[in-house]
């Protein structure tokens, strides 16, 4: 699945996100319409866009929002980039400080954010879908291991290369490299 693909598919989840069904019910809704081997594809197309994510001023980022940031909730931060769309995911890859600029953060209540984009059920969108479609349970991680062998895809190896191209270390409690690394979250949320 290509990227162009991929995004025209959370464009229809999010078209059909409404307060009776948030968006990552509509995308389970949306994928689960699709073919078996489709929903491999953007499970496939949803790692590598969230492992992309996998840099340390965007874990500043949401550290900073979500007032501290275990490696579980970063995975969760990443994904509920992507449920913002396209746009919002390509601008805070050029640069996570943009976030200061989102509707929930910079709204009456910046702290909006933190519910916005920490989305955990979206990393199983994929899985929920699958498992709808075949009413197996651990079908999806099956079919998902199998696909990854058949396009060649080594996970371990993409993680390693992840780790490495973090960006450099720093501590995300110091507050003055917070206020000179994401001036505008750092304006936000680091308030007494």
């Amino acid at each position: 699945m290509d990227n162009d693909e991929f995004w025209q598919l959370i464009d229809s989840a999010r078209a059909a996100t409404t307060p009776a069904v948030p968006f990552e019910r509509a995308l389970v809704d949306v994928l689960a319409a699709r073919p078996e081997a489709e929903i491999l594809r953007f499970g496939v197309c949803f790692a590598r866009l969230r492992d992309a994510l996998y840099r340390r001023d965007i874990w500043a980022a949401a550290y900073l929002i979500g007032g501290g940031c275990s490696d579980d909730s970063f995975m969760d931060f990443r994904a509920g980039v992507i449920a913002e769309g396209r746009a919002w995911y390509e601008k805070v890859l050029a640069g996570p400080d943009v976030i200061a600029e989102h509707p929930a953060a910079a709204g009456e209540n910046r702290f909006d954010a933190e519910d916005v984009f920490f989305n955990e059920d979206v990393n199983y969108a994929a899985s929920c879908a699958f498992e709808r479609r075949t009413g197996d349970r651990d079908a999806f991680h099956r079919a998902y291991e199998l696909h990854l062998a058949d396009q060649g895809i080594d996970r371990i190896k993409e993680f390693a290369e992840r780790n490495a191209g973090m960006g450099e270390s720093f501590d995300f409690d110091d507050d003055a490299e917070m206020q000179r690394r994401l001036p505008r979250l750092a304006a936000l949320y680091l308030v007494d």
